[in-house]
Formats: structure tokens, sequence, C-alpha cells
């Protein structure tokens, strides 16, 4: 049902360095890219992606109260690996790795993290470890 999400930013160079980084080590790359800095990251054309751009209306990029951009994994180790490239990549921590709830079939493991430019993101998988 999504096709893809977009992220705001004022130094679109400086963010596809970011995103070049964070999203290459889950098979992430630059399927698209304008003149206008408008980069749309994903791993292949059938599957959601994120993109990053300056706003249309050359104002500035400011971050939603209450937007969060949730991208899947498939296994535990891959959030907890996810969540540290964001860090050591100039990212902040919003929540460390960690089930959400109870552990079960439906487990929510989740961790929660800000882009340099103040961007929310979580990183999840669902189910049993």
């Amino acid at each position: 049902m999504i096709g893809y999400v977009t992220v705001g930013t004022n130094d679109i160079d400086k963010a596809r360095a970011y995103y070049d980084a964070l999203l290459g080590t889950i098979g992430g790359k630059r399927l698209m890219e304008f003149d206008n800095g408008f980069t749309l990251y994903g791993t292949g054309w059938g599957s959601p992606g994120v993109a990053v751009t300056p706003p249309y209306n050359r104002e500035p990029a400011t971050v939603g109260n209450g937007c969060m951009v949730a991208i899947v994994m498939d296994a535990r180790e891959k959030v907890d690996a996810f969540h540290a490239k964001a860090l050591e990549l100039g990212g902040s921590d919003e929540g460390g790795p960690g089930v959400r709830g109870g552990e079960g079939p439906q487990a929510f493991y989740g961790a929660y993290f800000r882009d340099p430019e103040g961007n929310k993101f979580c990183c999840f998988r669902i189910g049993p470890a």
C-alpha cells in the first residue's frame, strides 16, 4: 500500500551521505535523483522506498511532530545493527532496541532514532526471537 515516504533536508549532500551509508546496510540504494535534490532510496521498484529532498517551497525543512518512518527488518539482530549504524552516522537515540509489550508470535521488537536533521525513524521486527 505505501509507495514511499519523504523526509525533508536542509543539506542534500549531507543527507545523501547519511542515507547512502545507513540504507545501504539493508540493501537500499539510490533509485532516482533529480536536479532539485529529490532522492529516492529503495531495494527495488516493487518495494516501498524512502525519499529525501529539500522542501518544494524552498522554505527550511522542519521535523513533523508525530511523524515517523518505520522500516521493517527480518531479524532482531538487524534491528540492533541498523539502530547502531544510525547512531554511528550521526543520528540520535530515541529508544534503544527491545521488546515493547510481551514476547510471543506477535512480539514487537523495535528501536527508535532520529536522523541528523531530526526526522524520526523506527526499525522493527514482528515475531519471536
